[in-house]
This record gives C-alpha cells, structure tokens and sequence, in this order.
C-alpha cells in the first residue's frame, strides 16, 4: 500500500509540470509583484534602493511596511525591485513605472557533443590555431540554474590557470554543504543564491534529508550538467553507468571560468523559479562581471510582454552592457509557436541530436533480432507480454493497472499511442505492476532513447508492431535483451529533436526565432552523485554522469561556443556574436540532405531550427556581421508601443543618442523587420516590401567585395539592391547596406515559405535565412468583422 501512495503522489506531481506560473490569487491577497524602472542612471546602488523604498512607501500606511514587503532592490544591472503588493497597490505603482508584473514561475528546460560540431581537444588541421585552442580563456560565464555539485571533476581547480580575472567583482557565498574556502577555486570563481521570490510563492524551502540544500550546491542536477556542459574542465574516461557514451567529456569552453546563480529549487520533481530571484541574479551577475549569462529556464505561451519578463528585462540590460544572454527554447515541440524567450536581444537556441546512438539488440523467442534503443548495462531474459493482458484497453498507464499477476516478472510492450502515454509513464505503470522491465514502440517521429528509472527499450511502431504479432501466435513469448552499445557516425545528424520548441514567435512575429539549434539530445555531463539519473524517488542508481535531453541541453553548448567567440574577439558586441553564429550556421545533416524536423516527416525550416546548426570554428571568422546599437533597439521599443519616456528609462544615455520614435513605417516592413537582425520575417506579405540590412565586414581582408545570392520563397520574388558590396579600410568603410525587396507572385493566406539571402567573396559564406507569409487572400474573418461593424450587431452578421 505503501507503495501505491508513493506511485500515486508521482503521477499527482506529473501532472504539475505543466503548471509553470502560479494562479492569480484574490485582490486582496499580497502576492510578489515586479517593478521594473529601466536602467540605474550609474547611481550609487544604496541610493538606488533608498528611492525604491521611497516610491514603494507611496502605497502602504507605515515606512516599515515597506521595509517588510520588499524582498529584493535591483541596484547595480538595472533598477528595480520585487515586493509583496496587492493589486490594488500594484496598479497604483504601475504610473509613471516601466512595467509592472506578476512574479511567475518558471522551470528548467530539462561529450561527443563537441567533437560533432568540430571543436575537438587535438586538432591537427590547418583550422588548429591559438586561437582555436584558447577555449574562453579568461571569460566569465554565469549560469542561472539549480547550483552546482563543486566536487565534480569539471569544476576541479587547473595549475594552468592564471589569477582570477581582475574584472571580477562576485563572490562565493556560504550555506548548506557548501564552503566557499573548498568549494570555489579558479576555475569556479563565484556561487550566489536566491530563494527570496521562491519561497514567497511556495513557502519554506525543505531541506530535510538533504532534499534541497540553502546554498549554492545542486539538488535537482540540472544546473550541474549544464555548467559542465558549457565550460567544465576536461574530464578524462567518463562515461554513463562505467561505458555507454565513454570518453573525455569537457565543456565547448574549457578554460573559461564558472560562476553560478542558483535560481532554480527542487519541488514537484524538477527545477521551479522565480521572476523575482532570476532578476536578482541577473542584477548580480551584470555587476559582478560575467561576459555570458546561459540560462536554460522558461515558461511556456502565452507570453508576456517582453519587457515584463524577468528574462528579457535581464537580456535587455545584459546587451545594454556587453554581455551574451543565451537561453534555451523550451522543450513543448513540435508544435507551432511554442518557442519561448523569444526577445531580440536574447540568444534563444533550439535542440538537435548528434551522430551517437546506443543500439539494443532485442532477440525474441522465435529468434527474430529488432534493435531498439536503450541504456541498458546488463542482458535481460524474460517472459514477453503484451500491455493489453495488463491493462485497460492496453493504454500503459498506472490507473488503468488491472493484472500485476500478468506482468510479474515480464518484459511488456506498451504503445504511446493507446491512451498518449509517455515513455516514463509506462515505465512507472509497469514497475507498479511488477514488471522487469518495458518495451516502448512510438512514432517514427518521436521516438527517442531518454533513459527511465525502469528498464526501457524503445523501438518504432514498425517494430512494436512485429514484437506483438509474436506475442500474438505464441504460446509462452519470451525476450532475451543484450547490454546497450555506443556507436558513433553511423546515423545521419543533426536532426531537430521532436520536443524542441518551434517558432514563429507569439509576441513578436518579425523577430525569427529560435536563433539557432545545438545539441541537446543524450548529453553526457556533470552530475551530483547524491541525485539519481532521472530524479525520480523511486530511482535509486546513482551517477557522477549522467545523459541528458532538452534544450535545457542545447543552451549551454552555444553559451560556451560564444565564451570561445568572446576571447578570440572581445570586443564584438552581442548582436555580432549572434550574428556571426546565425549566419554561419549550417541547415544539412552528414549525408549533405536538409535536416529532419523531429516529431514531423518534413525537412527542417527556419521556424525548427532558426538559421540553423551552429558551427564553432566558421562563427570565429564569419566575414560579416549584423550589428545593432542602442538606436535599432530604441526603434524596436517604439514599435512595441513603449512612449519615448519610457525608452529613456531603459536605454543607457549616449552621447548624440536619438531616443525619439520614427514617424511612418519605415520601408514597408516595419521597424520590426527593419532591426538590424540576422534573419528577415515577414509574416504579413500583402504587397511589396521592402527592407534594409547593414552588415560590418570584420574579416582580415579589409578591401573585400561580396557579391550576393537570393533564393526567393516560393510565391514570392525577392531582389537584393545592390548586389554587390565593396568594403575598405578608410574610417566607415568596413559597413554597407543593402535593401531587400519581396514582393507576392501568387495568390495565398497562411502559409509559410522559406528563402535565403548569401553574401559571399569567394571564402566566406554569409547567409541570411528569409521567411515570408504570402496573405492578399481576402479573409472571411475580416469580412466578418467588417460586416458586424457595419450592422452593430455581430451576431446577424455572423449568421
């Protein structure tokens, strides 16, 4: 029975997974609120917070009341604070304020890797270089996650570091388990904690039996792989359960330094954050002088207004700045417009596997051979049944349990789709009917090789399909399954995982998104050895390494991608760094055919993958760049509807700065397709547009000439004026522009088509991707409108 509850109170905590933002409560309650004012015109970060109490004092009765509501004072990054208002208080502070907003709560997006992309520990090739070779020395990056296990051997301390940067002005804070004399070295220059907005929504944080720690140190796991994953040492003979996916597993960064912002608190199974503790990290990491903040966390759409995002308001100042904010897309694919974190300004990357397999051998008892995939360390022999004899309706799910006595001791096959269950859902249905282990047959689509807390092999439904029919005209089936094995090259990579999440962006359409994609499929890294593999209570192996999937997984290889880009050139700004990644990014897997869109049968788009897989050692040198400054970003405010006060606020002053908003559309499509961005969307192609892009030339040869290549969409006509750009080394000549004109050729509503724009001087291969939606159809929803505006009664003209 015991056992029953515990399986019981896993499914109740399943179902919480989907809940990212606690629900409102009565107007009368206190709940944290967010009040964001802009940037902190350089004041003193004390005086700064006196002003805060000052404004915040407006809307209680007693000074010490606001002493006691406010939990945190963004001083230092930019300025604002967190504190426990009503709504009443809160709409009364919204006057004059950037925004104001409720703190929700987010979650976490939850080796060969590098190899695969290019960047290998011995490089003997021509592309071999110091710079190649330096790996982020220096850089600071700041990962915003669950901790970090400090004993891990990627955080260990290396007698060729130098001193810690100068420019570092963070700390390592004490707490539970956790000793900054010990845990902090070199290599792990800073470890902070915020739990201030997470305990207000959810209460005291439990820490009995070490299930969470009120310090820096990693509970769930989560941050520990991704800070490994982005710049841990290298770490030789690693290897998941003492061989599968064995080798040197070391971050895209090696030598960068780590500091770490534990944002993220172990409740319902995974990683839950606060807006309000995330601003307060990214506040600190702004001061403390981190040059790339990766942040794998997000809540799913509907999305709030970008400057009302703890994210966003963070990657908005972050740019401001000088520093690379990169963040995962969220792992809700394949749907259409699930992407999140979707701000300019923000590096947002999707997941994609690589060219590493674990093949199983499944033998049935008729001596048929199926190779699956799977994880598993030691040879099964078993009885084989089929889900029906165990449950409702075959659907493998813990209520439809009907017959353990079937199960006990058997392999059973279960489907995904009887009754939508999950890999993990079967695994726990089966184990509470005492089953060895399970056999999981899915789409060709979305089948995948995620590691269970039970054993589990997964196979298409091609293959489930033969495995039943052999339980079907046998008397006594029975499966014999031999130890998982690692093979590498042999299956055609990158391909878009299917639970990436895709574009177009919900809030701002004309701003592609994701960026780009990594890997984030079965990534080996870091892992607490106190926590099991999947976090699950009843998972009781436990792991220095651990494989992982998400774009939780893919963020942080591209974070450390742009430590590598950020100490061969210091000096770019964010924007070149994105751009330099987007556009030498790559859209083919290794047998040179389009990348699959996992979870569908199409090739991959923009809308899956962005401009595409990243490529390290091409980013390095990309020929030409997309820059923008403060006056694209001051445009692209104005065009989210945020008065020219409110813009002052948020962009620090300049000299000879133009803060005020353009009047008119620009060239046709809008300041928000006219932001210098890397990618051209244009979702609402009724005539002809045009826009204008203007690239910095930051290769060696300064007198270069680039001639251009359009690949229009299909239904449109896309011209490139001029077609050829000549640079030099004169003052202002290393930019120029150039002006895109799409125009419709043919007759459509709704559907999207994909171009591209190469500018090429024979070495460098710069590509633009170009999404347009053709829609001078009339719409019968419009006309519905137009018709219910005419008669004032929209019920009649509807009918």
């Amino acid at each position: 029975m015991a056992v029953f509850l515990l399986l019981l109170r896993l499914v109740v905590f399943s179902l919480s997974f989907a809940i990212n933002a606690v629900q409102t409560a009565p107007a009368s309650h206190a709940q944290v609120h967010i009040v964001y004012l802009g940037h902190n015109n350089d004041l003193d970060p004390s005086l700064t917070t006196d002003s805060h109490l000052q404004l915040l004092s407006t809307v209680f009765t007693e000074p010490n009341e606001a002493r006691e509501a406010i939990l945190y004072s963004y001083s230092c990054g930019f300025s604002g604070f967190a504190a426990l208002l009503n709504s009443t208080q809160a709409t009364t502070l919204s006057d004059g304020v950037v925004s104001v907003f409720r703190s929700r709560m987010l979650e976490v997006h939850t080796t060969r890797s590098w190899d695969f992309m290019g960047l290998r520990l011995h490089m003997h090739t021509e592309q071999s270089s110091q710079r190649h070779l330096k790996f982020g020395d220096d850089v600071i990056v700041g990962v915003l996650d669950t901790g970090v296990w400090p004993e891990s051997k990627s955080f260990r301390d290396d007698p060729h570091y130098g001193p810690v940067p100068s420019s570092w002005k963070g700390t390592c804070v004490v707490g539970d388990e956790f000793d900054p004399a010990a845990a902090c070295n070199r290599k792990l220059i800073g470890a902070r904690y915020y739990l201030a907005g997470f305990e207000s929504e959810l209460g005291p944080l439990n820490t009995s039996d070490g299930s969470e720690y009120r310090s820096p140190r990693d509970r769930v796991g989560h941050g520990t792989h991704t800070a490994s994953t982005a710049v841990g040492s290298v770490a030789p003979n690693a290897s998941y359960f003492g061989g599968l996916g064995g080798g040197a597993a070391r971050g895209g960064a090696p030598r960068a330094r780590l500091a770490v912002y534990k944002v993220c608190w172990y409740r319902d199974l995974t990683g839950r954050c606060s807006d309000a503790d995330i601003l307060a990290a990214f506040d600190d990491a702004l001061c403390d002088g981190v040059h790339v903040v990766s942040a794998s966390l997000g809540s799913p759409p509907p999305l709030m207004p970008l400057l009302s995002t703890s994210t966003e308001i963070g990657a908005f100042h972050a740019m401001q700045r000088g520093v690379v904010a990169v963040f995962s897309a969220g792992n809700d694919g394949p749907d259409a417009s699930m992407v999140q974190n979707v701000s300019p300004w923000g590096l947002t990357v999707a997941a994609s596997s690589i060219d590493r397999r674990f093949p199983t051998v499944i033998t049935l008892g008729n001596n048929a051979s199926i190779v699956g995939e799977s994880f598993l360390v030691k040879a099964m022999k078993n009885g084989l049944v089929d889900s029906s004899s165990v449950f409702t309706d075959g659907t493998c799910t813990f209520e439809q349990l009907i017959n353990r006595t079937a199960a006990w001791g058997k392999i059973v096959l279960c489907f995904a789709t009887m009754g939508g269950v999950s890999s993990d859902g079967a695994a726990l249905a089966v184990y509470a009917g005492n089953g060895a282990g399970v056999i999981f047959a899915d789409t060709i689509s979305r089948k995948s090789s995620q590691d269970s807390f039970w054993p589990t092999v997964h196979v298409d439904l091609y293959q489930g399909t033969q495995i039943l029919n052999y339980i079907r005209d046998s008397r006594k089936p029975t499966v014999r399954i031999s130890p998982s094995k690692t093979v590498v090259g042999e299956t055609p990579a990158p391909a878009v995982a299917y639970f990436s999440s895709r574009g177009p962006s919900s809030v701002s359409p004309k701003i592609l998104k994701p960026d780009v994609t990594a890997p984030g499929v079965n990534i080996l890294a870091a892992w607490p050895p106190k926590s099991s593999p999947t976090v699950i209570p009843l998972d009781k192996r436990l792991t220095e390494w651990n494989m992982d999937s998400g774009t939780s997984m893919s963020c942080p290889h591209v974070s450390g991608i742009a430590a590598v880009i950020k100490s061969v050139h210091p000096t770019w700004s964010p924007a070149a760094v994105k751009s330099a990644l987007m556009t030498t990014a790559y859209m083919y897997d290794g047998t040179s055919d389009v990348m699959q869109a996992g979870g569908t049968v199409k090739a991959a788009d923009a809308f899956d993958v962005g401009a595409g897989h990243v490529d390290p050692l091409r980013a390095l040198d990309p020929g030409l760049v997309y820059d923008a400054g403060a006056r694209d970003h001051v445009v692209f405010l104005c065009s989210l509807g945020y008065t020219e006060a409110a813009i002052r606020n948020m962009v620090l002053p300049q000299p000879a700065l133009d803060t005020s908003c353009p009047r008119g559309g620009g060239g046709g499509g809008g300041p928000e397709a006219d932001l210098n961005y890397p990618a051209i969307v244009l979702p609402d192609l009724g005539g002809t547009v045009t826009v204008k892009r203007t690239v910095t030339n930051v290769g060696a040869n300064r007198d270069a000439v680039y001639r251009a290549a359009v690949a229009s969409p299909q239904g449109a006509r896309a011209e490139v004026w001029p077609r050829e750009l000549a640079f030099s080394a004169r003052p202002g000549g290393e930019q120029a522009s150039y002006y895109l004109t799409v125009t419709p050729a043919k007759l459509s509503r709704g559907r999207f088509d994909f171009g591209e724009v190469v500018w090429s001087d024979g070495f460098h291969r710069v590509r633009t991707p170009l999404v347009v939606r053709v829609t001078n159809l009339p719409d019968d929803g419009v006309k519905v409108v137009q018709a219910a505006n005419a008669t004032g009664d929209g019920s009649q003209a509807a009918a």
